[in-house]
């Protein structure tokens, strides 16, 4: 129900506080009397006969103009008060969290089988981390959205920050040796290569040298209790109370990223409770401290999500002109062979092996024309399983060859791409979709099934495909 306008006036909002005020108390008080004096100047009856609120007087009724009259300019002097200020404080949010945790949060992961020592020991000393990013906080005012128009996606070429890759390739190695045996035990049973694995490990936390402070149930019950996507943390913070339950770790020793993110292969609870595995045979799956459970459980999570073994992730290639890049796409597998036999090479110079040119493969063109070209394999898109981005699983694929072989950066250049507003793009996406296009979705940014429709349309327009959104094509594309 809403509250009516007079309430706002008159009456505090609860536990008391008025906000502050644009006007002084002598300017509200000279406002409030010249509404008195109006409503004397009408006649003390009529004003005494107005209903509350300043609401309709009956037709017919006795002195109905007049009270008309001052009904209106109540309202109207009423308006130029300003209203006190109803956004909650952070304490009021502290305390609205601390009744949340103990009458909403606590009978969900009692019920879950959660021990009550568990959640009293998780939640010991927890208060919200009001610092980490999407909050949405009772009471505030909503996060604002920022506006498409303003946003660039950005060229693939400092993604690959060569600097950065090849101090993360020398760490590597030096693990490689370090835990040989390891991960000679962990592809035996998973079929992984240790390379990936390392390559897995060392970009998400930088071979778990990368500091994580902060308190993982806090960062997981701040976000279930007032973030933007608050139910999907809460069944991550179930999870989370499920495993310090479990005892694998303990709540000091429980810690995560910004998003809730857990240890060194940053699993999220969930994850953690189906992928992760006791390797070094201690009773535990630590992923915090144990470099073992670390490496296994990534290798686990890629397995169950797919992993072929004895198969590579891709392949840098050359396309040659007549081949188009619109086929580009898991959908459009096909034995490498048949790739080869389009003229595909590999820019290396080397011939596929027998049992991957048999296999399937799916041509990758992630800046279209512009930029380096692949054939990967399903295990490209198995990594992507653990961060879904084309440059993502690229730069997984080739620090582990540059670990495993001491390969260098991609032959072929980035082109100069990436310069287009998102809107833009989003607006493209959507006229493609109107003639009939699969763009994969309107959200501003080229993924495989854009970069295919955009040259599929250019060929269909006796353009040369290049499978890359581009300015030039603003104009054309209506």
């Amino acid at each position: 129900m809403d509250t009516p306008l007079c309430h706002f006036v008159t009456s505090p909002p609860q536990g008391g506080r008025l906000g502050d005020r644009l006007t002084t108390p002598a300017q509200s008080t000279s406002l409030l009397g010249l509404v008195r004096s109006v409503r004397s100047g009408l006649g003390r009856k009529s004003a005494a006969n107005l209903p509350p609120c300043g609401g309709d007087v009956p037709i017919g009724t006795k002195g109905g103009g007049p009270r008309r009259i001052a009904r209106l300019a109540t309202i109207l002097l009423l308006t130029l008060l300003p209203l006190p200020t109803m956004a909650a404080s952070k304490a009021d949010v502290e305390a609205q969290f601390e009744t949340w945790v103990k009458s909403d949060l606590w009978p969900e992961a009692k019920k879950d089988g959660v021990s009550e020592k568990t959640f009293q020991a998780a939640f010991a000393g927890v208060t919200l981390e009001w610092d980490l990013p999407d909050l949405a906080p009772p009471g505030f005012p909503p996060p604002k959205q920022q506006a498409q128009s303003q946003a660039e996606f950005s060229s693939p070429a400092p993604y690959f920050n060569e600097a950065r890759l090849q101090k993360l390739a020398v760490t590597g190695r030096g693990f490689a040796s370090q835990y040989a045996s390891t991960l000679k035990g962990i592809e035996k049973k998973y079929g992984v290569p240790g390379s990936i694995l390392l390559a897995i490990w060392g970009r998400e936390t930088g071979f778990g040298a990368a500091k994580m402070p902060l308190s993982a149930i806090e960062v997981l019950a701040t976000k279930a209790f007032m973030s933007t996507r608050k139910e999907m943390f809460r069944t991550e913070l179930i999870a989370a109370l499920g495993i310090l339950d479990h005892g694998d770790v303990t709540p000091d020793q429980f810690k995560g990223s910004t998003a809730g993110a857990l240890g060194q292969p940053q699993f999220m609870p969930t994850s953690y409770l189906k992928y992760a595995v006791d390797f070094d045979g201690d009773g535990h799956r630590n992923i915090w401290t144990s470099v073992p459970d670390t490496l296994a459980s990534i290798a686990n999570y890629l397995v169950q999500k797919g992993w072929q073994r004895d198969r590579g992730w891709g392949y840098e290639v050359t396309i040659p002109a007549n081949v188009s890049c619109a086929q580009e796409g898991p959908d459009l597998a096909k034995p490498i062979s048949r790739w080869t036999g389009l003229g595909i090479t590999r820019i290396s110079g080397k011939a596929f092996a027998d049992n991957e040119a048999k296999a399937a493969g799916m041509m990758l063109v992630p800046a279209g024309r512009d930029g380096p070209e692949f054939i990967v394999t399903p295990n490209f898109y198995v990594i992507k399983e653990y961060n879904n981005s084309d440059l993502y699983a690229l730069y997984i694929g080739n620090l582990a060859d540059r670990i495993a072989g001491n390969a260098g950066a991609f032959q072929g250049p980035w082109g100069d791409v990436g310069k287009m507003l998102r809107s833009d793009v989003a607006s493209m996406q959507k006229t493609l979709e109107r003639k009939g296009y699969d763009v994969g979705g309107t959200d501003g940014l080229p993924g495989y099934k854009t970069r295919r429709s955009i040259g599929q349309w250019q060929a269909k327009n006796g353009m040369k495909p290049t499978c890359y959104p581009e300015s030039s094509m603003l104009g054309v594309l209506k």
